[in-house]
């Protein structure tokens, strides 16, 4: 839907068109595999194989639509526009005369040196392919000439494979300008272009690119810390060459061509889906914009908060009152000071931060580091079972290790997301009085803090940084037990205490008084809760849900008609988790770093944490209220879980939230 909205400069919906590709790719890395995982395992009974087998039948069918739909988009309405603009992406190998011999060059100085063509024969694996790479396969026969000297069946054709070497080679090849257009080519077509250097005993037929998508999931249920971290790093090189989940090929590939290559491969035909001519294109990303900053969005600065910049120090500003930070709208840089101020001062004694994903050289960790070299107690939680992000994780806990850090690593099966750092102060008595705390729903990770909508609440109020002190000693301790009074902890108290609050709310609608939640999250799956809002709904508390991600809840059903589902999509990424209760008109908020799916709620720690600054709390539901009334970005989610733009909702004026929250915080 974004890719289509003609609102959006051009390469911004390029982008989204890229994150679509992306996201698929991982779908099928992880959600396909736990469905594939079901059919193989003994101890799986043949209904659940049934099931699952039914499951990737559609789920196949519905991906397999949205992949024409992907493909007919991109070559009707994007590279259309993208001529408008005078880019023009060749289409396939055949070029304009006056790039032939630029091509031709090119090809030979940068591309040829790095293919390693690999023949392909039936019944004989000698090729394997990579997961998240591209191919070409090419199938051709031996001049007449060079046939006597070849291997046995003449006149049979020979298939070869070759990864395309997008490591050595950039995927959009910018070409040399021409009559005010610029050109682009993509790397595989100039190969094609170019197939007589690489095979020139051979009249080459046909060529097509290919993908695999390999099972990227894995389970570790051991016990010991130092043998899970070996048996975590040695999975994440098996996802290299893990079971293909998918064969994604071009469509104009004929089907005898197909089946040798599935032969060859050992790749189930099942498991093959057609798709456009060029694949793997999350490398949309990628595509040069010669033409500049007219066609990307544009993005404010982020804000600068004057009571920081006008204060030699953060921990006295929060000394007197919380802070809240507001990612991307506000400056990162604050975060990078709280810490620096942290390893700098000499009453600090010890800095306790969990970690779930880290940034390639991050100024987190660069701070980490100095504190620990000024002599201060640095104790790290690393979660090594971040998806994808393992082995920088790994990498960045060794060089915190060397300097000093303590390092804590993952629960054999729990993974920690909660969003902490406690900075504990030297105090006579040994109270926390005087410590300071930064409660996210984010990560500490400056890349993504300027494409993630986050909060943070920066805080030295001693009742929470007592909880936050003991739930980082269950963390070391790797068990144990405290009763939390005020934040909300997963596999303590947070399933009860978010329970006990919206049964407060149906107890108040049941008796006539006004009764509200407002739950905003990326994804909402979790049975239980699902239910519990069904209750609520039935009761006569007014929903409102914000759900960027998957959402299983239907509404517009007899047990659902009071509640609302807004999704945002736009600029950022909405990554904020907030719940709101009307609670008799006192209005709590919690910011948290839990979605409602079964993994949050279940398999992972996760932290709620209380909103009682009056001023901050304001900000918070002002910034909810504002998002449910986008009608510009935003959807309804209606009863069959389709996106329905607001757009027509617009009666009095336009609002964009995000635009709107920022111009808000702007005026704070």
């Amino acid at each position: 839907m974004e890719a289509k909205d003609e609102s959006l400069p051009l390469f911004e919906r390029i982008k989204f068109l890229s994150i679509y590709s992306s996201n698929l790719e991982e779908f099928y890395r992880f959600r396909v595999s736990e469905h594939r995982q079901v059919i193989v395992k003994e101890e799986s009974t043949q209904e659940d194989k049934n099931t699952a087998l039914q499951t990737l039948d559609h789920i196949n069918v519905e991906v397999e639509r949205q992949l024409k739909e992907f493909d007919d988009f991109f070559r009707n309405d994007i590279l259309k526009e993208l001529a408008r603009h005078h880019i023009v992406l060749y289409e396939d190998s055949e070029v304009e005369i006056f790039h032939k011999d630029y091509v031709r060059t090119y090809f030979r100085e940068e591309v040829f040196p790095y293919l390693e063509p690999m023949i392909v024969l039936k019944g004989k694996i000698r090729s394997f392919i990579r997961d998240n790479r591209l191919y070409l396969v090419i199938r051709m026969y031996p001049k007449e000439e060079f046939r006597s000297v070849m291997l046995p069946g003449r006149g049979e054709p020979y298939y070869f494979i070759m990864k395309v070497p997008y490591t050595k080679i950039p995927r959009f090849i910018e070409l040399p300008q021409h009559d005010n257009n610029y050109y682009l080519m993509f790397a595989e077509d100039m190969i094609k272009a170019n197939l007589d250097i690489v095979f020139p005993g051979f009249e080459i037929e046909s060529a097509y690119t290919v993908r695999v998508s390999r099972d990227a999931d894995f389970m570790i249920p051991l016990e010991n810390q130092q043998t899970l971290v070996d048996e975590i790093r040695k999975n994440v090189r098996k996802r290299k060459i893990g079971t293909a989940n998918r064969f994604v090929y071009d469509s104009k590939m004929p089907f005898d061509f197909r089946m040798h290559l599935c032969e060859a491969l050992g790749i189930s035909p099942e498991r093959c889906l057609p798709e456009g001519r060029h694949l793997h294109l999350e490398d949309l990303i990628k595509m040069p914009n010669p033409v500049g900053r007219i066609l990307t969005a544009q993005l404010p600065t982020p804000l600068r908060i004057h009571e920081f910049d006008n204060s030699g120090s953060i921990f006295k500003v929060i000394k007197n009152k919380d802070k809240l930070l507001h990612f991307p709208y506000q400056s990162f840089e604050y975060l990078i000071r709280f810490l620096n101020e942290a390893a700098f001062d000499p009453g600090v004694e010890e800095i306790k931060l969990t970690q779930y994903r880290v940034a390639e050289n991050s100024a987190v960790i660069n701070s980490l580091i100095s504190a620990a070299r000024n002599g201060k107690r640095v104790t790290v939680f690393v979660e090594l079972k971040a998806r994808f992000d393992e082995e920088n994780n790994f990498d960045m806990s060794q060089r915190m290790r060397k300097a000093g850090i303590r390092i804590i690593y993952s629960l054999p099966r729990l993974k920690v997301h909660a969003k902490m750092i406690l900075v504990l102060r030297k105090t006579e008595k040994h109270n926390l009085e005087k410590s300071y705390a930064c409660l996210s729903t984010g990560n500490f990770n400056e890349k993504t803090a300027t494409i993630y909508s986050d909060i943070m609440i920066l805080t030295n109020r001693i009742e929470l940084i007592t909880e936050m002190n003991q739930l980082f000693g269950l963390l070391e301790k790797g068990e144990g037990t405290y009763p939390f009074k005020h934040l909300m902890v997963t596999q303590f108290n947070l399933i009860d205490g978010v329970t006990a609050k919206i049964h407060r709310e149906i107890e108040n609608a049941r008796d006539g008084k006004k009764a509200r939640l407002i739950l905003k999250m990326n994804g909402l799956h979790d049975p239980y809760m699902i239910n519990l809002l069904y209750d609520a709904s039935e009761a006569g508390v007014e929903v409102d849900l914000i759900v960027r991600g998957i959402c299983c809840l239907v509404p517009d059903q007899p047990y659902s008609r009071n509640i609302k589902i807004t999704r945002i999509v736009d600029s950022y990424l909405e990554h904020s988790r907030v719940w709101y209760f009307y609670a008799g008109g006192e209005e709590e908020v919690y910011i948290t770093s839990a979605d409602w799916m079964k993994r949050n709620l279940s398999r992972r720690i996760e932290t709620a944490f209380p909103v009682w600054d009056r001023q901050i709390r304001d900000i918070i539901i002002n910034g909810l209220m504002i998002q449910l009334s986008d009608n510009v970005k935003a959807c309804w989610i209606d009863e069959n879980l389709n996106n329905i733009y607001k757009k027509e909702d617009r009666v009095n004026k336009v609002v964009r939230a995000q635009r709107m929250i920022y111009e808000t915080l702007k005026n704070e």
